[in-house]
């Protein structure tokens, strides 16, 4: 199935959200890309061993590296979400085929992937620095839903 859209983590640390992520992926219609480094394993057995009995139908590419996901996404439009971005993410014009991008939780994304690319942020009014990568990825992945699929809303 061609998917609505993407979501790429770029070197994401904690597998509670990877996992996650890609229980969302499955709920919205997206791909899951995933960049190497990880912080843990995608192996048959760790998935087994984490409880991850829906992995094996999320629409996941692991790429080794970050080149090798710009080649990957190459003519696709990359949109960067940064809790130090200032364009809120409403603001989006949500496409299909667009990816979504999110960094590693303990650092964000590699500054390199800001040069001439649109970062995004989600608004936030309380005395935090950041919200949880899976929140994040859901409330995107929800408004591209929308935006791409109002008859469902």
């Amino acid at each position: 199935m061609t998917p609505l859209f993407h979501l790429a983590l770029i070197h994401p640390e904690i597998p509670q959200n990877a996992g996650n992520i890609g229980r969302l992926c499955l709920a919205v219609g997206a791909r899951l890309h995933l960049v190497h480094p990880l912080g843990f394993s995608t192996d048959e057995k760790a998935v087994r061993r984490a409880g991850l009995d829906y992995w094996r139908h999320v629409d996941v590419i692991e790429h080794a590296d970050l080149d090798q996901f710009l080649a990957a996404t190459d003519g696709k439009s990359l949109h960067l979400f940064s809790s130090h971005a200032t364009l809120a993410y409403t603001r989006l014009p949500f496409r299909a085929d667009d990816v979504y991008v999110f960094g590693r939780e303990s650092g964000g994304l590699p500054k390199a992937l800001f040069d001439g690319r649109p970062a995004w942020t989600l608004p936030m009014v309380g005395a935090t620095r950041s919200i949880n990568l899976a929140s994040a990825a859901s409330v995107v992945a929800y408004a591209a839903l929308a935006a791409m699929r109002p008859e469902l809303f």
